[in-house]
């Protein structure tokens, strides 16, 4: 019993004195704290009367929030009243402004990504263009807010940008006009018997949008779909729970994400629920260098599942997640507060995803070799094909005059649709294209979304054949 209570005692010690250094810790680091608090103090009180124009204490008290948040890392900054009020409408889908998405590198505002159908898309502005003037002032000195605050104003007004593309390229001025941004963000269309669904940006109409989308395919093709192409190009990201649940549309069981904050007991896992909206048919998912954040997170979820194949480029590599946090009175915050990892454990904070195809944007050209060569068919004397059920393929040689196959005669060369390559763009432009465009012209040949209709229609054949077998 003695030893029992001088056990006890001896834990009792422990505690109390890790309680002490505890205390004693919290107490010097809280001293430190007011020193430098003093130190803030001292500078406000000294820039408030002497700088050499006056400036307001809000002025000073946000600039100084604001510097420290943005100090931290690209993406935490300090939004006040109006700023956190545009944040809360762009997020519902609408808003005004040029529809460009940014992030500050170097001093100068970089081009994240365009949103279709905006002033900034149809200027032809790209991802990683850098923004270096705005109406003549250089950007160079700016914050990222006081950019963008620039950046905004009344529908209808005018501003001039100047842009520098590539090292080695001049600076070139572009003019854009003002209006409201509506995003719809979700689009689609038929390819053949291929379902294309482009999401452009992830805000609170993302999965109603997905949803009703893939319902129209589906009813439309019927049994005659197969396969599916999600395309998140230039697409920038948006709210976490929406990429959460356009991954759930396509998968049935296991996790989709997890975030892991500073504390490990504040990580959260988020899983799939039961089905798959598009039962199991192939999916392609195109990504590029302006896909970041939520969608990033698609793509990393579909590929560690083996649900879909990536296509394209090296995805935008922003792995961390942002809360927004309200300060009542004045606005909010936007603090990183966890790093989010991908099914398989990887975070992808500036690596991106690595596609599992790799297919640069290209300009594709039909080279008209057919004139200068010959076939079979312009032998003199070659033995023709009487076979009656070949006598209507392109290409099929006209039996003399007077031979015994009396058959309708088969289509001319000349008359017979050439045999078109697969990536051979068989209708006008796509106006939903994501590559931008100036006004007025159309839309480039996709080569990569040809690439991703390619690989599904080989696997639908692939595996009705091996079904046939």
């Amino acid at each position: 019993m003695r030893m029992m209570k001088r056990a006890v005692a001896a834990a009792a010690l422990v505690f109390l004195g890790a309680g002490v250094a505890t205390v004693t810790a919290q107490s010097s680091n809280s001293s430190e704290t007011y020193r430098q608090l003093n130190l803030f103090g001292d500078v406000f009180e000294r820039v408030r009367a002497e700088y050499v124009e006056k400036v307001t204490d809000e002025q000073l008290v946000e600039a100084a929030i604001n510097g420290m948040l943005t100090s931290l890392d690209p993406h935490s900054s300090y939004l006040n009243k109006k700023s956190f009020q545009d944040m809360q409408v762009q997020t519902r889908g609408e808003f005004g402004g040029l529809g460009i998405e940014v992030t500050m590198e170097n001093g100068l505002v970089k081009v994240v990504s365009p949103i279709d159908d905006t002033p900034a898309f149809r200027a032809g502005l790209q991802p990683g263009d850098l923004i270096v003037q705005l109406n003549g002032e250089a950007v160079m000195g700016l914050t990222l807010n006081e950019a963008v605050e620039k950046m905004r104003g009344p529908v209808g007004s005018d501003l001039k940008i100047t842009i520098r593309r590539g090292d080695a390229g001049e600076p070139f001025e572009v003019s854009l006009t003002r209006a409201v941004v509506k995003v719809q963000s979700v689009r689609s269309r038929v390819e053949g018997e291929i379902g294309y669904l482009r999401i452009t940006s992830f805000n609170e109409q993302t999965q109603v949008g997905l949803e009703k989308a893939i319902a129209g395919i589906q009813q439309q093709l019927g049994d005659k779909l197969k396969g599916f192409v999600l395309d998140l190009r230039n697409n920038p990201g948006g709210l976490l729970d929406q990429a959460v649940s356009v991954s759930d549309t396509f998968l049935d069981k296991g996790e989709i994400v997890s975030t892991r904050g500073r504390k490990s007991e504040e990580g959260t896992r988020f899983n799939a629920k039961p089905g798959d909206l598009i039962k199991g048919l192939p999916l392609v998912v195109l990504i590029n260098g302006g896909s970041a954040s939520a969608s990033e997170i698609v793509a990393g979820a579909l590929q560690d599942h083996k649900r879909a194949i990536i296509m394209g480029t090296q995805s935008f590599g922003k792995g961390s997640v942002q809360t927004i946090i309200p300060l009542p009175g004045h606005g909010a915050m936007r603090l990183t507060t966890a790093r989010y990892y991908t099914p398989s454990g990887r975070s992808i904070q500036q690596l991106g995803i690595t596609p599992d195809i790799e297919v640069h944007v290209a300009k594709v050209e039909d080279l008209d070799t057919a004139a200068g060569r010959r076939r079979e068919a312009d032998l003199k004397g070659s033995l023709r094909n009487t076979d009656p059920a070949n006598q209507n393929r392109p290409g099929a040689k006209p039996p003399a005059p007077g031979a015994a196959n009396s058959a309708a005669p088969a289509a001319t060369p000349a008359a017979a649709p050439a045999a078109a390559p697969a990536t051979t763009p068989a209708a006008p432009a796509d106006p939903d294209a994501p590559v931008p465009t100036t006004a007025g012209a159309p839309a480039p040949f996709d080569f990569q979304l040809a690439r991703a209709l390619d690989l599904l229609r080989g696997v639908a054949l692939f595996q009705s054949r091996a079904a046939a077998r």
